[in-house]
């Protein structure tokens, strides 16, 4: 059986990941490592609820247990626009790392689920890490499964969150709630 290692974000989108890849004969590990998301608080209710969800479908999980919200910071500098390249580039370079040194055949990313994430340059991303890490890249577009899988992990009761995770995400998801209403 082909060994993958699948860097996680959050419980939600890793729902219908792991279930198409186990569809597929693969078994996954999970993989935790998300120095991106703030507040702490909202890191420790996503890890939580990925581990609960873990021991119940018996994912093997191995947890990077490094709050880094500095070096996440220092990484995107002032250059806060793009971001997401850098975010993208420090979780899968990490998962690849991790995938190669632990001896995994392949790694691939929840973050290929969400219609909300730029799809492309995660796909590049990854490849990147691949390549200099020396592990294969396992592309798969889970997108057409996100609000199937969304659905379960609200039917399930997670823990459900309402930004990608980094702290600019969360005040862009402030500023549109706050956004006067135009009127004609």
């Amino acid at each position: 059986m082909p060994s993958t290692l699948l860097h996680i974000c959050c419980a939600p989108c890793s729902v219908r990941c792991i279930e198409t890849l186990r569809d597929e004969g693969i078994e996954p590990t999970g993989y935790w490592y998300n120095p991106n998301i703030h507040p702490y608080t909202e890191y420790r209710s996503r890890k939580t609820t990925l581990e609960e969800y873990a021991k119940t479908i018996h994912l093997p999980l191995i947890v990077n247990n490094e709050y880094g919200l500095r070096p996440f910071l220092q990484a995107v500098g002032n250059d806060f626009d793009n971001r997401c390249i850098t975010c993208y580039r420090q979780r899968l370079e990490e998962t690849a790392r991790c995938a190669a040194e632990r001896g995994f055949e392949s790694f691939t990313t929840t973050l290929l689920i969400s219609p909300y994430q730029n799809h492309e340059l995660i796909v590049a991303v990854a490849k990147e890490a691949a390549a200099a890490h020396g592990v294969t890249f396992l592309y798969r577009d889970f997108r057409p499964t996100f609000k199937e899988g969304q659905q379960i992990a609200r039917d399930s009761g997670f823990y459900m969150q309402k930004y990608c995770g980094c702290i600019f995400s969360e005040e862009e998801r402030y500023r549109r709630r706050k956004a006067p209403k135009v009127t004609e």
